[in-house]
Formats: structure tokens, sequence, C-alpha cells
């Protein structure tokens, strides 16, 4: 959902002030790591622009970003939807999380989007079926890691639903339980797992992070070699090439 966030971000600041922010002035306000929600990202770039004529109500901003990333209304019928949602590309099928599921590992979503949007990607362009996600109004947004310890929890019990071979011990967080691995793209989904780390210092937690998809295109290598040194100096445990590594990074780090 990354694109069409970013997209939103650069005509929501544009409907306000006329100027489209580049991607690398977007990638250097998200390497801050505290600009994870794309309406106070809008904000700051429009604060810093020095916008002329004062901000807009926040309010405001959050219809008009709305009206560019939904096209529609939100809570009404997806297939009414005429904004940038519909033009995501899809980084990952949903054969990724079949093998993730045959080679053991249990997943689920943290993600700083709105329900509709996160449930329009997965179930809808994805075919997932009921997947384990903290949307964003679930949790605080990251770095705060509560949302990644609320999904691997959540997991960890349904994991003990399903019958899963795992001590009592190891259905709660801790020494004793599997390997939390997180998997993002900005310096704030790293921040989310360092900080995971200091809230329950027993557990295992892993940082797996990818460059944005709009740096992977040609011609960006420099630029994505500097996104992932900053990915790699705030913390991140492997830096993968394609989001659909996951599986085999998560492999080779536990083996």
């Amino acid at each position: 959902m990354a694109a069409s966030y970013r997209r939103a971000i650069v005509e929501t600041v544009h409907q306000f002030s006329g100027w489209r922010p580049e991607p690398a002035q977007i990638d250097a306000l998200k390497s801050e790591g505290c600009w994870n929600n794309d309406w106070q990202a809008s904000l700051e770039l429009l604060r810093r622009h020095g916008l002329a004529g004062g901000l807009p109500a926040f309010d405001t901003l959050v219809a008009a970003f709305g009206a560019h990333y939904f096209g529609g209304d939100p809570e009404g019928d997806p297939a009414l939807w005429r904004g940038f949602i519909g033009q995501e590309p899809l980084l990952v099928g949903p054969e990724f999380f079949a093998d993730l599921s045959a080679a053991g590992f249990l997943w689920g979503f943290v993600s700083g989007a709105e329900p509709p949007s996160v449930r329009f990607v997965l179930e809808q362009r994805l075919g997932l079926q009921n997947p384990a996600v903290i949307a964003m109004g679930d949790a605080p947004d990251k770095p705060d890691p509560s949302g990644l310890l609320q999904l691997a929890a959540a997991l960890l019990a349904a994991s003990d639903a399903n019958g899963a071979a795992l001590s009592p011990d190891q259905l709660s967080l801790g020494q004793a339980a599997p390997p939390v691995a997180y998997l993002g793209d900005t310096v704030a989904d790293v921040q989310t797992v360092l900080r995971a780390r200091e809230r329950i210092p027993g557990q295992r937690f892993l940082s797996l992070a990818v460059a944005p998809p709009h740096l992977q295109e040609p011609g960006q290598e420099e630029r994505r070699r500097a996104y992932e040194q900053q990915l790699r100096a705030a913390g991140a445990d492997r830096i993968l090439e394609r989001s659909d590594q996951a599986g085999a990074a998560l492999a080779a780090l536990l083996g």
C-alpha cells in the first residue's frame, strides 16, 4: 500500500500548496522515524514548505487525503472507489503467504493504514481469508511497539487454539516463546522492533527491512543504497532485495 499512500501524500500537499514534494523529500521525512502516519506526514511537509496563509485544519486535510487515496466513501462499496488504492502494485502474491504457512511460520500484518484500505488489499486483492491484522486505530502509531506485540500475542493464542505443538510457557511472549520478526520499509518499522525488545527484553525480535518500491526502479540504485544504509543504521537485522525473500531470510537467521 506504500505506493498509493505516497501518491496521496504528494497530491494532498499539492492541493493545499501547489507544490508536489519529490520522492526523496518524502523519504527524508520518513527516515526521521516519527512520521509513520501519512496524514501527519502531509501536514508536516506543508509546514516545512512554509505554506502561505496557514495550514489547513487537520480534518480538512484528512478528507482531502481520503479523496485522493480512496476516491470514494472509505466505508462504502470498494467497487465505487476511484482513487489511487485501485492502482496499488502488489509486492507479493497469495502464494507467498501459503509458503510461509507451509514452512511453519505464523504471520499477520501491522499497518498504519485505515482498516478499509487494509481489508481491501488483503482480502479482495490478495484473497486472504480473515488475516490477523492490527490497523490504524487498533494500536498507537509505529514506532510504538504495541501493535506488533498485540499481533504476536494473538498469533500465539491462535496457534494454541489450532492445536499447535507449543508448551504452555511458549504461548506468551518472553524468553520461551518463538522468535518474532517484522518486515517493513521505513525507519519507523525498524524502530518498532527495537522498542519491542525494550518492552520485552527476554523475547527475541528480528527486524527485516526492504527499500520501498519506488527505489527499486531502474536508475534508483544510488538512492536505494543510501536508503538501505539508513535502515541498516537504524538497526535492521537483515536488508532484503525484495519482500518475497522474507521466508528465506528468516530461515537463514533462525537456522
